[in-house]
């Protein structure tokens, strides 16, 4: 099973089902079941189905989707900063 590392509280958002959208610099090509990695320890703490891929995002569906990807409105300017494209993986039925 392949495993994707998330940093906290993003995993933990993702485990409880706040988070639906996890933000990366690319797309995924992985569908299916992966175990959900906490960075900052290794450990694989849950799993969850990779559904789909979006993007790239616009700024404006960024702002539009804060509910889906938990960051706040103030930090959007640091992702974008931070990867030229912007994708949503959508992690679903996470469990812990």
């Amino acid at each position: 099973m392949q495993g994707l590392i998330i940093k906290e509280p993003w995993i933990t958002y993702i485990l409880e089902g706040r988070k639906t959208w996890e933000i990366r610099g690319g797309n995924c090509r992985i569908r299916g079941r992966i175990g959900l990695v906490r960075s900052d320890s290794g450990l694989v703490v849950g799993t969850a189905k990779i559904a789909d891929s979006l993007g790239p995002l616009s700024d404006e569906k960024m702002r539009a989707n804060i509910s889906r990807h938990c960051i706040p409105l103030r930090d959007l300017a640091a992702v974008r900063n931070r990867y030229k494209n912007i994708y949503a993986w959508v992690p679903a039925n996470a469990t812990p």
